[in-house]
């Protein structure tokens, strides 16, 4: 691993335990035997060392005393902890580091000796002007809250790149002027805080090695990884619109918090390209809060308000910042503006682009009563935040520009008819409204307390069937190419066509073993690149060229592998999947019959469905559990269905599959609400989402005790919770077998617990497919009844 100092800095740096050592003299003269012992000792070994007390300089040193510095440094790493801390002594902010932990160790080691350990995103210009606040906030005594997470990206043994958060100790620090330090005025200070960019002027004020950093930091790092999944997690769940009445405070209440400024305030202005004007969005008929616009709707780009200042934001896409704006107006080119914030008791302010693809979308404005609360420095914290803004920005932007028959076909694309309806609804609103009412926000489509259905029937074991395809069409291959090499008879140079034998003996062996993910990709590329060139420029004769061309010819032309093997089990799966997607979209215009529901499938390795029947969804149809069970009735008897047909298929299939079936039940009402982003239907809310994951989790699950999957080929599975359930689902098995649909035995078992869940069981019931041409009539639920009764 590579340690690199940055080049230039405003400290001449001297890497000293002088306060360490300063302790242990205080515990030598100690009543505290063991401990003053202890310091003694130490003391005397470091004796001949007076570097350790004045500062090191010779990198050198502290490797050839290695030992040493760990004893030194023995209280505040200690042993117990070393396995759990990741920790290690440095400087701030430079990429330098040494007596580390054995974790950090550990994360070091596995990184490799090729990697460079640098802060993310961390360049010499942030560090000059890091380094330059330490010496406002020491020395000056300015409140400069400069600190934004600062991450060391660290790849792990398996190439995984590793978010590590960093945090500071510096207690063993100080900071010492020399004779180069100028000394700086209030004037001096305020025009540095405007001028961040301005490295230049950084320099000037702080000029390199003018100040001494004297002694040790700690880096302390936590693995962030997760936290940064669950982030991006988090940011895929966001609503696709916000409480509208809410806005202003969440964005004031964020801001602060970030900005650790109790008084800040946020405004938001949206950019229109097509008039060059800003505008004040408006959302559930409230307005958002602008500085800039005050009490207008809108301005145009070219009003004298925006002054030369607004340049940089409306042509650069800079960040204007003003830390004094009573300092700001009292030059002639700003003081319309500078009044104008004045007026508004605005001290300091920051203004943002919100940017998408390089085009401004709009700005984002905040402004605090105090000077020099906000900043050229700080409003580098806005990267965090514009990311959030801009889908939020440019959503609005294009609510305000859809026409109805938009709405419905580009935003929401293919609607079930069965909630199509409240669709329609919301776009007539928009239609009727949007003459008067230029900030119309759609609401968003929910449907509340509806009863999920979900069932799968699957390709058992499809992803080995597929690995398998592969390595007998790779298997053929290699074993057609070294026939070919075998029957060469040009003027190949001998050594290198033993070579390429040897080689592709080799790749068999290899497939002898499990196939790993990159095994086709590896095969296909040294074919393409050692083999195929030689068959193409051999200088064969006749027998051996039309070997060669039909070699060509057997290969497929995209891939330029051989694809006989895979043809057959793709169009294997296409078939299953195109008849049981056919049967069940057949079934379910039946099925929408017995009450409205919301359907749909999807083809996977099989094909998969939700229903989702409720009052929501038909509110002009007065709903009753009695649908439910109807429908219950009518995907179990449909599941046993879409198995039959594709055991008449089974025979004439160019590649034998085998599949399953499984039904979830869940008699908790959930709600549901339409995802812009995804277009599609998803289940709402927290509690909602454990639907959800059972759902996802199942398909894989073993019964309990056992390593046996809870699904099995020609049997339908029914996972539940409750006893209730239980009863119902037995009922309906048993009028099944006496319509001689399914077989008698019927097995009962509890769900391994998953990940968060447990509790489940399941039933698991044979369908039968003895002597049975055709596929029944469906049921209803009043036939079990009535043959109940």
């Amino acid at each position: 691993m590579a340690h690199n100092f940055f080049k230039e800095s405003p400290f001449k740096t001297l890497i000293s335990f002088h306060k360490l050592i300063e302790a242990l003299e205080a515990i030598a003269v100690t009543n505290v035997d063991y401990r003053a012992n202890y310091a003694t000792a130490l003391l005397k070994e470091i004796e001949p060392l007076p570097e350790f007390r004045t500062g090191i300089e010779d990198l050198s040193i502290i490797s050839e005393n290695e030992t040493l510095i760990k004893h030194l440094l023995a209280d505040l790493f200690p042993t117990a902890l070393t396995n759990n801390e990741i920790k290690a002594v440095t400087i701030p902010f430079q990429n330098f580091t040494f007596n580390y932990t054995e974790r950090f160790k550990k994360i070091v080691t596995e990184a490799g000796v090729l990697f460079d350990m640098a802060i993310r995103d961390f360049n010499e210009h942030q560090f000059y002007v890091m380094s330059c606040t330490l010496i406002l906030n020491a020395i000056y005594g300015q409140k400069i809250d400069f600190n934004k997470p600062l991450f060391y990206d660290i790849p792990n043994k398996k190439g995984i790149m590793n978010q590590y958060r960093i945090l500071y100790n510096a207690d063993f620090l100080e900071i010492i002027a020399t004779e180069k330090a100028p000394k700086l005025s209030q004037d001096d200070i305020d025009l540095l805080m405007d001028n961040y960019d301005n490295l230049a002027l950084w320099k000037e004020k702080f000029p390199v090695e003018s100040w001494i950093l004297k002694g040790f930091g700690i880096a302390i790092l936590f693995d962030a990884t997760t936290e940064s999944s669950i982030s991006k997690l988090k940011s895929n769940l966001l609503k696709p619109e916000k409480e509208q009445i809410e806005l202003q405070e969440n964005f004031e209440s964020i801001f602060r918090s970030i900005f650790k400024i109790t008084d800040l305030r946020v405004g938001v202005i949206v950019y229109n390209e097509e008039e060059d004007k800003f505008v004040k969005p408006t959302l559930n008929d409230k307005s958002l809060t602008s500085f800039i616009l005050a009490d207008s709707e809108e301005v145009a780009c070219k009003n004298a308000l925006f002054s030369c200042s607004f340049e940089n934001l409306l042509e650069n896409k800079k960040i204007i910042s003003i830390s004094n704006v009573e300092k700001f107006a009292q030059q002639p080119e700003n003081e319309i503006l500078g009044n104008h914030l004045l007026k508004q008791n605005i001290q300091s302010c920051i203004f943002a682009p919100i940017l998408k693809n390089g085009l401004l979308l709009g700005v984002v404005e905040l402004v605090s009563g105090y000077p020099r609360e906000l900043n050229s420095i700080n409003a580098c914290k806005l990267d965090l935040i514009l990311p959030y803004l801009i889908d939020t920005v440019e959503r609005y932007n294009t609510d305000m520009q859809n026409q109805i028959e938009a709405i419905i076909q580009r935003e929401y694309t293919a609607i079930h008819p069965s909630v199509y309806w409240k669709f329609r609804r919301e776009a007539l609103d928009y239609f009727e409204t949007s003459s008067h009412n230029k900030g119309f926000i759609f609401k968003e489509i929910v449907f509340k307390e509806v009863y999920p259905l979900f069932g799968q029937i699957d390709i058992k074991g499809s992803s080995e069937h597929r690995n398998e395809c592969v390595k007998e069409d790779l298997k053929n291959q290699i074993s057609a190419l070294i026939h070919l090499f075998k029957n060469q008879e040009s003027k190949i140079n001998l050594v290198l066509l033993e070579q390429r034998k040897f080689e592709l003996d080799s790749l068999l062996t290899q497939l002898e073993l499990p196939l790993k993910a990159d095994t086709e990709q590896q095969i296909q590329l040294y074919i393409e690149n050692e083999i195929h060139p030689i068959l193409n420029n051999s200088e064969a004769g006749s027998t051996e060229a039309l070997l060669v061309a039909n070699y060509f010819e057997s290969i497929d032309k995209k891939s330029g592998l051989f694809y006989q093997s895979r043809k057959k089990f793709d169009n294997a799966m296409s078939i299953i999947n195109k008849k049981l997607a056919s049967l069940l979209d057949k079934k379910q215009i039946e099925a929408q019959n017995i009450y409205p529901h919301y359907y749909e499938r999807f083809k996977t390795d099989g094909v998969e469905h939700n229903l989702y029947i409720g009052s929501s969804i038909a509110p002009s149809k007065p709903f009753d559990t009695l649908y439910l069970h109807n429908l219950r009735l009518w995907q179990l008897q449909t599941l046993c269905e879409m198995e039959m047909k594709h055991h008449q298929l089974k025979l004439s299939l160019p590649y034998e599959l085998d599949v399953t079936g499984l039904i979830l039940v869940f008699s908790s009402p959930i709600s549901i609400r339409f995802r812009m982003d995804e277009k599609r239907f998803d289940v709402d809310g927290t509690y909602n989402a454990r639907y959800e994951v059972v759902k996802k989790r199942i398909d894989k699950a073993m019964i309990k005790g056992s390593s046996e999957r809870i699904t099995a080929k020609e049997k339908i599975t029914i996972v539940y919770s409750h006893t209730n359930e239980e009863m119902e689902y037995l009922n309906y098995i048993k009028f099944l077998q006496f319509k001689k649909i399914l077989e008698s035995t019927v097995e009962q078992f509890e769900v391994e617990e998953l990940q968060g869940i447990s509790g489940l069981k399941a039933i698991r019931v044979k369908v039968s497919n003895e002597h049975r041409k055709q596929i029944p009539n469906n049921f209803s639920y009043q036939d079990l009844l009535d043959e109940l009764n």
